[in-house]
């Protein structure tokens, strides 16, 4: 013999909410920077205010250390922060593997061409510096052949390659696949640029490490991740 519901219908609704409002509930939760993050603006002020740091040191707080020698300042934080975003770039990718659903993931990888162009820009920024803060042309003339400017302008060609090449008139002419296999120097860039790093400062500098270690343990990751999906050859 059936029984009745002995609870309410509001009581019931209370209990076992509806999909609509298990949506709206998780609304308040990591779905908002998801949202947030989907927006090309939101993308652009992100890229633009470490662009826009040292103004702090240098202006506002007027800090005793950075005001000893701003260029160099500006210099090495122009290039901290290119190898940042080409670390971070190159996250995209092994995050939509281990987590294709995720809603943040998808919308990081959404601006993927946005940030990887910004990681030249930056680095155009920290040659540009470079040639300034270490007297024009003439100086580099002389100096482009030591270890850490060499790897450093390998990096900068490369990623000038990709830059232009990721206009879209460039894909359609190269086509996807051309393409995709052109746009895989760019871990090629980031080997150049970690060496750069580790040779400019003589010392094996702990930030490369914070910055590059974790986009390795991705990709060892992914490669394992890879071969273990493979079929196994049957005998």
């Amino acid at each position: 013999m059936a029984t009745k519901n002995k609870w309410p219908a509001s009581t019931a609704t209370l209990i076992s909410p509806s999909s609509t409002e298990a949506r709206a509930a998780g609304a308040s939760g990591p779905g908002w920077l998801a949202r947030l993050l989907r927006r090309k603006t939101a993308i652009w002020i992100l890229l633009v205010l470490p662009g826009l740091w040292p103004v702090w040191p240098l202006v506002l707080s007027r800090d005793p250390t950075v005001a000893t020698d701003p260029g160099k300042y500006v210099l090495h934080h122009l290039g901290f922060t290119a190898a940042v975003l080409l670390a971070l770039v190159l996250t995209f990718s092994p995050l939509r593997i281990f987590w294709p659903k995720s809603a943040l993931v998808r919308a990081l990888n959404r601006h993927r061409r946005l940030v990887g162009v910004s990681v030249f820009v930056y680095a155009s920024l920290h040659l540009t510096m470079h040639f300034i803060y270490e007297g024009g042309f003439g100086t580099f003339a002389t100096d482009w052949k030591k270890p850490f400017i060499a790897f450093g302008l390998g990096a900068f060609a490369i990623l000038l390659v990709l830059a232009v090449t990721s206009i879209n008139p460039f894909v359609r002419r190269l086509g996807g696949r051309r393409w995709k296999n052109l746009h895989r120097l760019v871990y090629l860039a980031a080997g150049l640029v970690v060496w750069h790093q580790i040779l400019a400062r003589k010392l094996f500098p702990p930030q490369v490490v914070w910055i590059f270690g974790p986009l390795i343990l991705l990709e060892i990751a992914r490669i394992w991740h890879a071969r273990a999906r493979r079929p196994k050859k049957t005998a």
